[in-house]
């Protein structure tokens, strides 16, 4: 009897995990998102349980993660499927999402300021759309985002300053969008991307010169400034960023490429990295 009771004991959170419940908040909202979608593009989202019910798998693109006594969806992958229309709402009530990937669709208009509520967001892949308007500066109220992929939309305006103050996020990336603006209003009083590695600003149309701050991003491997309107000096911090060693600096005439490697008598130390400023107009 003692040994059975071990047996049960042991076993006792797989039995107890496959009788859990989906939160019922999230059914509802995975419910709204298939009926805004249409069922050609969520066609495999069968059963009444979005994380599975022992006779159904989980819903295609759902994950899900136990969470006290019941289940809760974490991530939220529907991309690469021709998804047409605006931005769902009601995911912004799947308020325990880490990760949400709709890139590669044909979705349009703005992302909705509600977007705020996912506070356990790490990651945001919304590239290949045809998002429009401004980046919604409530992107700054999710303090676990590590991951900002918004590139190739139609993005106007400025890039939110208030983006400056996520203090875990790695790699933003707003390249291919028509947004305008200097790096210095970007990087300003709101902060100063403590973690981020990755910046991409191609194919914009920023403007101005480097502010000296920019060499306070002090983790920075990769920086993409190309196909914008920028001039100026690049500052002799930059170049010795003990990161972005490798540095690449293109400029186009009227008539033909020209190519500057460094800045002459300064010599960048740290791990090769590459800093590609092309189609660019700075000085070196």
């Amino acid at each position: 009897m003692a040994r059975l009771f071990t047996l049960l004991f042991l076993f006792f959170p797989v039995l107890n995990l496959s009788f859990c419940k989906t939160l019922k908040r999230d059914v509802k909202a995975l419910n709204e998102i298939k009926a805004s979608l249409g069922w050609r593009v969520v066609y495999a989202w069968v059963g009444d349980d979005p994380c599975g019910d022992g006779n159904l798998p989980p819903w295609s693109g759902i994950t899900c993660t136990l969470m006290g006594d019941y289940r809760v969806v974490t991530e939220l992958e529907v991309y690469a499927v021709s998804i047409v229309g605006p931005f769902p709402v009601p995911v912004t009530n799947l308020f325990d999402l880490t990760r949400l990937d709709m890139h590669n669709n044909k979705l349009t208009g703005p992302i909705p300021p509600q977007i705020e509520r996912l506070k356990r967001l790490k990651i945001l892949y919304l590239s290949f759309n045809n998002f429009k308007g401004e980046i919604p500066k409530e992107l700054a109220s999710l303090p676990e985002l590590r991951y900002l992929h918004l590139h190739q939309n139609r993005f106007s305006g400025r890039i939110p300053a208030e983006l400056g103050t996520l203090e875990k996020l790695q790699h933003l990336d707003v390249g291919n969008n028509h947004l305008v603006g200097t790096i210095k209003q970007l990087i300003s009083m709101y902060g100063c991307f403590p973690s981020l590695r990755n910046l991409y600003l191609n194919n914009n149309y920023l403007t101005g010169g480097f502010p000296a701050k920019i060499a306070g991003l002090t983790n920075l491997e990769i920086l993409h400034l190309d196909h914008n309107q920028f001039a100026g000096r690049i500052p002799e911090a930059l170049y010795r960023h003990p990161f972005v060693k490798e540095m690449q600096v293109f400029f186009y005439s009227q008539f033909w490429p020209s190519y500057n490697s460094y800045k002459k008598g300064a010599k960048s130390i740290g791990v090769p990295k590459i800093l590609e400023l092309a189609d660019s107009e700075f000085l070196v």
